[in-house]
């Protein structure tokens, strides 16, 4: 079995939507809270983060270094988790640093990681930069992927299925944000390990399916591998919808406006105006167009997020 250590507040719970649920006079609405794993707000590359950390333990590291967007949720997380393990942490980050810091980047400060700035397009080379300067020093560092999103991080998502079954939930449908790809990847993993019989369906945060779908499909066979399992899947298997990017990554519209909203109005849960705030406004959309049957259940899983929306540069439009 694979090593892992236990820092996630699990199992998180899920919960029923009847609110939302009558507004959107779709199918029956429940929540799975990941947005509550812990660890600096919680989130889902908490999850993963059990597994990649105890990776980083067997090999000694002393240095974190992982990538992201300036208010990414995911480097909040291992900062946080390096924090917790007394590493260090540098963070590579693309995007405008905000001043003063705010949202996550105000955590990365509160957290004491260490910040490098560079282009998105830029990023793998100026990551690959960092992790071997802290390495001619000596800092013993461990390179997380983007998003945590390689075997060992999205074995976290195959535990979490194995969790969701455990909690006798079996909807019709699971929706969520899906980007890196491996949370997706450890969710289809999970599902035929633990025999789940619903339907997977990740709405794309900002890439095109044709890209996601062969990206998902390969890291959930790695996955398998990795963990001895024998389930293999192809890009026929992965459920994307990337008919939401809207003008692209991190940039807010009125869609993800209105579901921010609509979520803390009817049920006083609190979405990122990034990944959940878009995945969720995919699912208003889709309830609205009549996609799922009303008599299924549609599980929406909260990814987390949350400090995202104290930047400043989403604030004005959400309550304007």
């Amino acid at each position: 079995m694979i090593e892992r250590l236990h820092f996630a507040h699990l199992p998180t719970p899920v919960e029923k939507m009847p609110r939302l649920t009558e507004a959107l006079k779709g199918p029956r609405l429940l929540v799975k809270r990941d947005d509550q794993t812990g660890l600096a707000f919680g989130g889902n590359k908490t999850r993963k983060l059990e597994y990649l950390l105890a990776a980083a333990q067997r090999q000694s590291a002393q240095t974190l270094i992982t990538a992201g967007a300036v208010q990414s949720n995911h480097c909040r997380q291992t900062a946080a988790a390096a924090v917790k393990f007394g590493m260090d942490c540098i963070l590579v980050l693309f995007g405008d640093p905000p001043d003063p810091p705010d949202g996550n980047h105000f955590l990365f400060h509160l957290l004491g990681a260490e910040l490098a700035f560079t282009e998105r397009d830029n990023l793998e080379t100026r990551l690959a930069e960092v992790f071997e300067q802290a390495d001619a020093e000596g800092r013993q560092p461990y390179l997380i992927p983007y998003g945590g999103s390689n075997p060992i991080g999205a074995s976290g998502y195959v535990n979490a299925m194995l969790e969701l079954a455990e909690q006798d939930c079996q909807p019709d449908w699971i929706v969520f944000p899906s980007s890196s790809g491996g949370t997706q990847a450890g969710m289809l993993v999970g599902a035929a390990m633990s025999g789940f019989a619903g339907k997977i369906l990740g709405i794309s945060v900002d890439e095109p399916a044709e890209v996601l779908r062969p990206r998902v499909a390969n890291l959930a066979n790695e996955t398998a591998e990795f963990l001895g399992e024998s389930c293999q899947f192809t890009s026929e298997d992965v459920l994307v919808n990337d008919a939401y990017t809207g003008e692209g990554y991190a940039i807010l519209g009125e869609p993800e406006i209105e579901a921010v909203r609509l979520f803390a109005e009817r049920e006083a849960l609190l979405l990122d105006p990034v990944y959940t705030g878009r995945a969720a406004a995919g699912l208003i959309d889709l309830i609205r167009h009549g996609y799922f049957p009303k008599s299924d259940t549609v599980l929406f899983w909260h990814t987390g997020g949350t400090p995202t929306l104290f930047a400043s540069i989403y604030q004005g439009r959400l309550i304007s």
